[in-house]
């Protein structure tokens, strides 16, 4: 079986930031995933559960209501790792073209006073939320994002290398 394209990343590697993990045609037009990365896998603690939810929906809601590309939005949602997100636009951006962005995005969360959606009727688990740590979260990126806006590492995936033989056959890490 063929190695999903998100697992030849080199998670060893990379560091917080924005990247482009892949690019899809749908029907003639393409749509991007990008990974938004806050923690370095393996390195750093995974992002709290609660704040995790709390960005999600903060964010979401954000990205849905920008004026310059809520009709471009798709997903806004978790990584199964908790070290960052997905975000799935209509169009093919660079990530640098998209760091504005994700830079307003993540500072509105430091303004939010409330959890959009955070009810019984309108959430799948409104209790396990964490806007406290969702702020501090989303001040500590937008540092990040700032302080390394002109650092190509945050913009490129690292990859890892996969040993091919003679005959063609590859090897993977697991």
């Amino acid at each position: 079986m063929e190695l999903i394209q998100s697992f030849s990343v080199d998670h060893t590697a990379i560091v917080p930031g924005i990247f482009t993990s892949r690019v899809d045609i749908v029907g003639d037009k393409p749509v991007t995933t990008y990974d938004i990365r806050l923690k370095r896998p393996n390195r750093e603690p995974v992002i709290d559960v609660g704040a995790m939810h709390s960005l999600e929906h903060i964010i979401a809601t954000y990205l849905r209501n920008d004026p310059d590309r809520k009709d471009e939005v798709i997903y806004w949602g978790p990584m199964g790792c908790l070290t960052g997100f997905y975000l799935i636009l209509k169009g093919d951006r660079s990530p640098r073209e998209i760091f504005d962005l994700i830079l307003r995005s993540f500072r509105s969360v430091t303004e939010t006073e409330e959890v959009p959606g955070a009810t019984e009727v309108n959430c799948g688990h409104y209790l396990m939320h964490n806007l406290a740590m969702a702020k501090w979260y989303a001040q500590e990126f937008v540092a990040y994002l700032e302080e390394n806006a002109e650092n190509p590492a945050i913009f490129e995936y690292p990859k890892t290398q996969r040993l091919v033989t003679e005959k063609g056959q590859r090897f993977f890490d697991s």
